[in-house]
């Protein structure tokens, strides 16, 4: 498998290296697309015709986290299932996307990511596709080629464009984006079927509708599960999402952003917007018992409330960019449940990042610092409340290959006396380098 990942790798880098010719509205895999949300409707690109362009991302950690509990023990089939696996100073396993872009027509292109090798699935797996129309051209309309001015469509597999840190995040060998090693502990990020549609204003301001099948795998056969709040067969109802947000350079120092938004989905087949990722945690085993693989336990220091039937969830972002200081933030507030509860249940998660970029015209230099906390109040039980604090640094070699690392630390609050994270905590440092083209 590792002949067959350094293989596409190499033959995606020469490729890509031969193309040099951009795609219109495309967020770059490298430093330049920092800190880019939606893509705009600034068409710098001129169309010349059909294009494709090959890219990939590769990520390696390097980890030395320790860990700890106060659990009591808790004997199955012989095991104590509360004694946290021994771990030691070394390398993770490495991971690596594969992302194909096509300019298909003026106007429009086509996205397909594909997961080389991952923590979730160390074989190779499509993570999704979409096209995304900024302009019409086929209709020959010019009614409609001034709307499109401001408007743009996504339809397929995509990214479920709820709040702003699924923009930031870590997406498997993806990691050019994040200024830290790991995601939130509660990881907003779904890959869902649907669409989406944007209006740009010039002022700055942005709002989006969405509608997606609510579902991570769809299907058409019927379910047989009961819904324990209506006591009737489950019939899944589609998802909505929308954004509503202000974005603008005031001045030539000055950046600012905010938006505001929401999720919903009444009953689902199995939703995963806090559980969707088919990569994994960066963090590798820390609070997993002695029988953990890194397949199977996959969300090492994340938080799942298990909202798979339903879900209503708001967030709002606050970004600021001043000069090489940058200030991005997040307040959160869900509720749901899964199909065999008859109450939802409610979880809260903030967060800040503040971030130093330097020298100025270059910023190939950063310090940074996240405090990111979760209270969440799970059914017959205590609310329960985790902490992690992150101090980390960077430097971009060049626009493709960042270094990376830094210290974390995380503690668990309040969880009951035989629940392995009673008592947790684990700290310790990690090194990533990172290669986006």
């Amino acid at each position: 498998m590792k002949k067959k990942l350094y293989l596409l790798l190499t033959i995606s880098a020469l490729t890509a290296h031969a193309q040099q010719t951009p795609i219109q509205y495309f967020r770059s895999n490298d430093q330049t697309g920092l800190n880019v949300f939606e893509t705009t409707k600034k068409d710098t690109t001129a169309y010349t015709g059909f294009k494709l362009k090959m890219g990939g991302n590769f990520t390696l950690d390097f980890q030395g986290l320790n860990h700890q509990n106060r659990a009591i023990p808790l004997v199955v089939d012989g095991v104590n299932t509360n004694q946290l696996v021994n771990i030691t100073n070394g390398f993770n396993l490495a991971m690596a996307n594969l992302n194909l872009d096509t300019q298909l027509d003026d106007g429009i292109r086509m996205n397909l990511t594909i997961y080389l090798s991952s923590r979730h699935h160390e074989e190779t797996w499509v993570k999704g596709g979409y096209i995304q129309f900024d302009k019409l051209p086929f209709l020959k309309n010019q009614f409609i080629d001034d709307a499109m001015k401001n408007i743009t469509i996504k339809v397929g597999a995509y990214d479920v464009d709820y709040g702003d840190q699924h923009y930031r995040r870590s997406d498997g060998g993806n990691a050019i984006y994040n200024p830290f090693i790991e995601n939130y502990i509660l990881d907003e990020f779904a890959t869902e079927i649907g669409g989406e549609v944007y209006y740009h204003h010039n002022s700055g301001w942005m709002a989006m509708v969405g509608l997606t099948n609510g579902a991570l795998n769809p299907t058409v056969v019927v379910s047989t599960k009961i819904d324990a709040k209506t006591g009737e067969l489950n019939k899944p109802t589609p998802a909505f999402h929308g954004k509503l947000g202000y974005d603008k350079q005031i001045i030539k120092d000055l950046r600012i952003r905010l938006t505001g938004s929401v999720y919903a989905v009444k009953r689902a087949a199995n939703n995963t917007l806090f559980a969707g990722d088919r990569t994994g945690s960066h963090y590798f085993y820390v609070l997993e018992n002695t029988t953990a693989t890194a397949v199977d336990n996959f969300k090492s220091g994340r938080f799942n409330p298990e909202f798979s039937q339903e879900v209503t969830a708001f967030m709002v972002n606050p970004f600021v960019k001043f000069k090489g200081f940058e200030l991005f933030g997040t307040y959160e507030i869900a509720d749901g449940r899964k199909i065999t509860e008859n109450d939802t249940h409610q979880i809260r998660q903030s967060a800040v990042d503040l971030i130093y970029r330097f020298p100025e015209g270059k910023e190939n230099f950063w310090i940074g610092g996240r405090y990111n906390t979760l209270k969440a109040s799970p059914l017959n039980q205590a609310p329960v409340t985790i902490n992690r604090a992150v101090a980390s640094a960077g430097w971009f070699l060049n626009k493709n290959i960042l270094m990376k690392a830094e210290y974390v630390n995380q503690e668990y609050k309040n969880f009951a006396p035989d629940d392995i994270r009673y008592g947790g905590k684990f700290n310790g440092f990690m090194i990533e380098a990172t290669v986006g083209f």
